[in-house]
């Protein structure tokens, strides 16, 4: 890890560092910035970022307009930081004096070094005041803070011999000035060269790495568009103002000629008195098999009389509808010329950035290169990292019911784009697809399936009136059940078609967990379903069970949450210590709910006892009934329960009863705040997991991997007991 000098009086600096730097403009650096930002936080615990240039006020400005790309970074690092602990110095203070400015940027990058494991540095943008020796400027930088760089070049528009020839050109001026390289990416390639350019790279002695050009990271949103025109919008869905515009069109051709060049993502320009041509793309953009639009300008400050105006808020059209005082010319022009920006509100950028990174960088060999130290601690972000990647390695089929929430189709959007899992979404295939299009969202990887309609039904329908046949089921209302998405994907489930699902954004938790009571079951050993809350706090993960699903459990169901807490922790790599909890520690206190807790440790206790050598549980330590307090503090333990295997370090914290563990989760979550992953159930043959009714798609994702973590272990056991019963044959 390399040492940074520190200024006089100061303490040496042993963070590490990275600059990304390009030797031109519009070679998409930020993104890759970006994907490396979100790398190195799942790997270490302080990341921070840092611009030593940024761009001096507009004349007339008495405050620079804040840097959106440190804005953007600033909400995927790990640390602390304010905006304007990141910025260095503006690129006029850089032209009146460079050595007062070299040393002003040096300072303010170690105070932030000093906060960080490892920094971000990102170069500069060479807009504003040009200058011939801005690449100089910036390889003096990264060897004055000491850092190594990351070489970004632009393969847009160029051939594989031309990428060659600029990256031995770059890298030559980079080591005229000491600067040390660690590695090239060669951006927005065509995706035709990537093997020809990394051919082109290979005799340069590094590590190289090409990502292919994606559209969608320079298109503008409309409502980015809507800025650009000094537009306002007139009616359709807002929530579809952040919709990526691919093309753009000047409807001047008759309302059938426009439909012919009309493509997905589209834009077209046209006054408001066109009415044959408005009508025309608002009819395309409802009606099948035409392209789903992203909107609408009306242009020239022409508005539509009282009946059109009618007629067009009458149909209802999720169409945004932008009008713009600009007349055609203009409005075409700056529409053109807009082009889109990663910043911290473009989700669909954010992981498709993110997506580039991980499929073409090897991010091992980069880290390696870094001298990125993997620290003993485990922060969200390293173990949402860590949970993308398992579920990625061995892909599972996962089923989401709910294909009617946007939040289900942006979450699967973000899934497929990662590689995570494969899914089957249920829904009306049409609606589904049609909604996915207007959002922006390319639902092409997933299978969605429509429980009235689909080939499965009748068999799922007979196979239901088998499993439930001791309960009086018959056919005909078995087959009234299938039409329930929750019944119709748990059926996917237990027939194999699915390794698990994922359901309750916009159900309860009971009609998510009632059919798999029914047909899915507890496995062997267990008799009570259950639930798991990962608690991820700054620097470690706890397990707390049961906060969602057994009100008040008997001491034989404590008994098997806590076994159940222990082994999902520690499927997810959670060394499991439990504690179960009460009002007192030890022997201290009496009555019926602490009772209650001492024999359910009792029980627990007498099953890692029974448990054969080669059971995990056989070498679960357990302790109770612990205060809270006395669970995880140990200065607290110390003088509690000083001889306990658990108390003080505590990992799985399983509580009493319902009340007492929901409100404590919550608590934890918004006072300390910690990210709370779940809740994930647990105690079912197979993998079903429900959604809080207030799910983000952040949370969605993460249960759809945790599902399939859990189908891969679900897997290995169903393959172990196989081969067990054939060596027995």
């Amino acid at each position: 890890m390399p040492t940074i000098p520190s200024p006089v009086g100061g303490e040496p600096l042993s963070s590490s560092a990275v600059y990304v730097v390009a030797p031109e403009g519009d070679t998409g650096k930020s993104t890759v910035a970006l994907g490396l930002l979100r790398i190195l936080a799942g790997t270490v615990q302080r990341v921070g970022v840092f611009r030593p240039v940024t761009i001096a006020p507009r004349s007339g400005d008495e405050e620079p307009e804040r840097d959106r790309i440190v804005e953007m970074l600033l909400q995927h690092t790990t640390v602390e930081l304010d905006y304007s602990e990141c910025i260095g110095v503006t690129n006029m203070r850089v032209h009146e004096d460079r050595d007062a400015a070299l040393t002003e940027i040096v300072d303010r990058y170690q105070a932030v070094a000093r906060q960080c494991d490892v920094v971000v540095i990102l170069g500069t943008d060479y807009t504003g005041v040009p200058s011939p020796t801005e690449f100089d400027f910036n390889a003096t930088l990264a060897v004055n803070l000491g850092a190594p760089v990351l070489l970004v070049l632009r393969g847009a528009d160029r051939t594989p011999r031309e990428i060659g020839t600029n990256a031995r050109l770059t890298l030559d001026e980079l080591r005229v000035e000491h600067a040390h390289p660690v590695g090239i990416v060669a951006n927005r390639c065509d995706p035709e060269d990537l093997e020809a350019i990394r051919a082109e790279l290979a005799p340069l002695g590094l590590p190289a790495w090409t990502l292919p050009a994606q559209a969608l990271l320079t298109a503008p949103t409309m409502g980015e568009l809507m800025q650009a025109v000094d537009g306002s919008l007139y009616s359709g869905d807002p929530a579809l103002m952040d919709r990526e515009v691919m093309a753009v069109m000047v409807g001047g051709m008759t309302g059938d000629r426009i439909l012919e060049r009309l493509v997905d993502g589209m834009v077209v320009i046209v006054p408001a008195d066109r009415t044959d041509a408005v009508l025309a793309i608002l009819g395309a953009h409802a009606a099948e098999g035409f392209p789903s639009l992203a909107g609408m300008i009306w242009n020239g400050g022409l508005m539509p009389n009282s009946a059109m105006a009618r007629l067009v808020h009458g149909m209802r059209s999720t169409l945004p509808i932008v009008c713009t005082d600009h007349g055609t010319y203009d409005t075409a022009r700056v529409a053109a010329d807009t082009r889109g920006r990663v910043y911290s509100g473009s989700g669909r950028k954010v992981e498709t950035a993110l997506s580039l990174m991980e499929k073409h960088v090897d991010t091992e060999e980069l880290l390696a290169r870094l001298r990125v130290e993997t620290p003993d601690v485990m922060t969200p972000q390293m173990f949402e990292h860590q949970l993308l990647e398992r579920a990625r390695a061995d892909r599972r089929h996962i089923v989401l019911p709910e294909g009617d929430d946007d939040r289900i189709l942006h979450a699967a959007g973000r899934l497929l784009r990662r590689d995570v899992a494969d899914l089957t979404i249920l829904g009306d295939p049409e609606a589904v697809r049609r909604r996915a299009d207007e959002l922006g969202i390319d639902l092409s990887g997933a299978q969605i399936l429509d429980p009235r309609t689909s080939e499965h039904a009748d068999r799922f329908a007979s196979e239901y009136t088998e499993l439930r046949e001791h309960k009086g089921m018959t056919l005909d209302v078995a087959r009234d059940r299938m039409l329930d998405i929750s019944y119709f994907a748990t059926m996917m489930v237990h027939t194999g078609l699915a390794d698990g699902m994922v359901s309750g954004a916009a159900h309860t938790t009971a009609h998510t967990i009632r059919p798999a009571l029914e047909i899915i079951r507890t496995r062997p050993g267990v008799e009570t379903v259950s639930s798991v809350f990962l608690m991820c706090l700054a620097d470690h993960v706890l397990a707390f069970g049961d906060c969602a699903v057994v009100p008040d459990p008997t001491a034989r169901q404590l008994a098997d949450i806590a076994l159940s807490s222990a082994e999902t922790a520690s499927r997810f790599g959670v060394d499991p210590r439990v504690a179960l909890l009460s009002y007192s520690t030890g022997d201290s206190g009496t009555g019926a709910d602490v009772d209650k807790v001492r024999e359910a440790t009792e029980i627990v206790r007498a099953r890692i006892a029974e448990a054969a050598a080669d059971d995990p549980v056989a070498d679960l330590v357990v302790d109770g009934p612990l205060q809270f307090d006395a669970a995880v503090d140990p200065t607290v333990a110390a003088k509690k329960m000083p001889e306990s295997p658990v108390a003080g370090r505590a990992t799985v914290l399983v509580f009493p009863d319902l009340n007492t563990g929901n409100n404590t989760y919550k608590a934890v979550q918004r006072t300390a705040g910690a990210v709370a992953i779940g809740p994930v159930l647990q105690g079912l043959r197979k993998p079903i997991n429900d959604l809080s009714r207030g799910s983000l798609v952040e949370d969605i994702v993460n249960t759809v991997a945790i599902t399939a973590v859990q189908a891969q272990s679900t897997a290995v056991q169903a393959q172990s007991t196989a081969e067990v019963r054939g060596s027995d044959s």
